[in-house]
């Protein structure tokens, strides 16, 4: 397998441990995106992978995120092979006694996401850049590479 590159920068963080106060600030990585990829691009790639149109391409990805979402919506765990599952989790304040638990005590969800062996295995095979700590640009207006406009810019 491939060695590939990931970059990242130097970052200060706090403590918050329970020595909080007493224990200084640390130096950790933090990753760095080098882009992102989209799905029209993914759609390229895998037309070219394959015998599939790219619009039939995006079109299953298209409907795999409708499938997804009601999957989770209904409690249940999507599992996409090698790649990973996802699973809605909660967070909820405790109560003394099972009897004295009610759902107003949940105070959020979230999805869960497990990663698969395909995804893991390629995390032994890494190599790292340091790069200068990138700072995030406004958005730009123009919205026609992600469709959403909510995609992030970076600067070095």
């Amino acid at each position: 397998m491939a060695t590939r590159t990931v970059r990242y920068s130097v970052v200060q963080r706090k403590n918050l441990g329970k020595d909080k106060d007493t224990i200084p600030e640390k130096f950790y990585a933090q990753a760095q995106a080098s882009g992102e990829r989209l799905t029209d691009e993914m759609a390229e790639r895998i037309q070219q992978a394959s015998t599939v149109t790219r619009a039939d391409v995006v079109a299953v990805l298209v409907a795999l995120e409708d499938v997804i979402v009601d999957a989770l919506k209904d409690g249940e765990i999507v599992r996409l092979g090698n790649i990973g599952s996802f699973q809605i989790g909660l967070s909820s304040s405790g109560a003394e006694t099972e009897d004295g638990y009610n759902a107003s005590m949940i105070k959020r969800a979230k999805v869960n996401f497990r990663a698969g062996t395909a995804l893991t295995g390629i995390l032994p095979n890494l190599s790292y850049s340091k790069v200068p700590i990138l700072v995030r640009k406004k958005p730009d207006t123009d919205t026609t590479n992600s469709g959403t406009g909510d995609s992030d810019n970076f600067e070095l």
